[in-house]
Order: C-alpha cells, then sequence, then structure tokens
C-alpha cells in the first residue's frame, strides 16, 4: 500500500506542477506581447518612418546632438528598435549615422 500511496502522490504533484508551469506560461507570454506592443507604439511616434525613395544625400539633422549622454541613449534606443524589428538594418544605419554626424 505504501508504494500505492507514492505513486498517487507523485502524479498528483506532477500534475498541479504542470498546470502551474502552463499558467506562468501563459501569463509571461501575455506580458510579453503587452511590452511589444508598447515598444512598437513607442516606436511608431519617436521616429518617423523614412520615405520609399530616401535621397542620396542625408538631409541635415535639424538639431544636432551636442551632449554625449544624450547620443548614448538614442544609440541604445534605435539598438532596441531594431533588435524588436521595428527598424531594418539599413534604417538603423541612417540613423545611426544622423545621430553621429557622420
Amino acid at each position: 500500500m505504501g508504494l500505492l500511496k507514492t505513486a498517487v502522490r507523485a502524479g498528483v504533484a506532477s500534475s498541479v506542477h504542470g498546470r502551474v508551469q502552463r499558467r506562468q506560461q501563459q501569463r509571461w507570454a501575455q506580458e510579453d506581447q503587452r511590452v511589444a506592443q508598447t515598444h512598437h507604439a513607442a516606436a511608431q511616434q519617436a521616429v518617423p518612418q523614412p520615405a520609399p525613395a530616401a535621397p542620396a544625400a542625408p538631409a541635415p539633422a535639424a538639431a544636432p546632438v551636442s551632449d554625449t549622454t544624450d547620443m548614448l541613449a538614442q544609440l541604445t534606443k534605435l539598438g532596441e528598435l531594431r533588435d524588436a524589428g521595428v527598424l531594418t538594418e539599413a534604417e538603423f544605419e541612417v540613423q545611426k549615422a544622423r545621430i553621429l554626424g557622420t
């Protein structure tokens, strides 16, 4: 009888563990979706989409970034947008060149 009780307890524990794990994964997936949507919405507002036919020479920036801290913050934000898939590699390079003034 002792072996049977142990098997039943192990089965119940395994079942409960599986349900808890699935529930946590669903919550994490929902949170990831919310974060991605928030970043996507912020990116749409923060970075204007380039025209389909970009000019050969980039236009001069309206307000050049002179402070190193601001420059690093903008580059970090651009990297996050690229990693999130909001910006293509080409768009990232154009914006990076604009920020760096090259």
